[in-house]
């Protein structure tokens, strides 16, 4: 899977009009990755923000819906604006990425739209595993990583 798309990161609250929100997560020092039913590749927890929720509503609907997870403290870590193609669907929107410290995995629920939970040590190479949207994965774990 190609995914053709464009990121560009800011500082956390400077866009506005968030469509995304996307979750850098770690349990017990390794990183989640969630892989969709849909596709053979891997990303971190997110999606769409509904009507009326707040980006970091969103964030913490998403974390639990892809990981199970229930006990976690969260915190912001930038916005994004992304440009490109999605399965064929034009896409130019915001989103805002936060990083999570999950204290507990749980179960995936039911509906949830993932296969199944894996953990890394660090980001995935792609001589690993393929990523669903490797630079913005790849550029996330280095935000997190300068932060200490």
């Amino acid at each position: 899977m190609n995914v053709l798309m464009k990121f560009k990161f800011h500082p956390f609250g400077s866009l506005g009009n968030y469509k995304f929100a996307d979750i850098a997560a770690k349990h017990d020092g390794k990183w989640i990755f969630c892989q969709h039913k849909e596709r053979t590749t891997w990303e971190i927890a997110g999606g769409h923000i509904e009507p009326g929720e707040t980006p970091l509503e969103a964030a913490k609907r998403e974390l639990f819906e892809e990981t199970g997870t229930t006990h976690f403290d969260i915190e912001p870590l930038c916005d994004y604006f992304v440009e490109g193609y999605l399965r064929g669907v034009h896409i130019v929107a915001h989103g805002q990425v936060f990083y999570a410290q999950v204290h507990a995995l749980g179960e995936l629920p039911p509906e949830s739209e993932m296969a199944r939970v894996r953990l890394f040590d660090e980001c995935p190479s792609p001589s690993e595993v393929e990523l669903t949207y490797p630079g913005h994965t790849c550029e996330i774990f280095k935000m997190v990583a300068s932060r200490g």
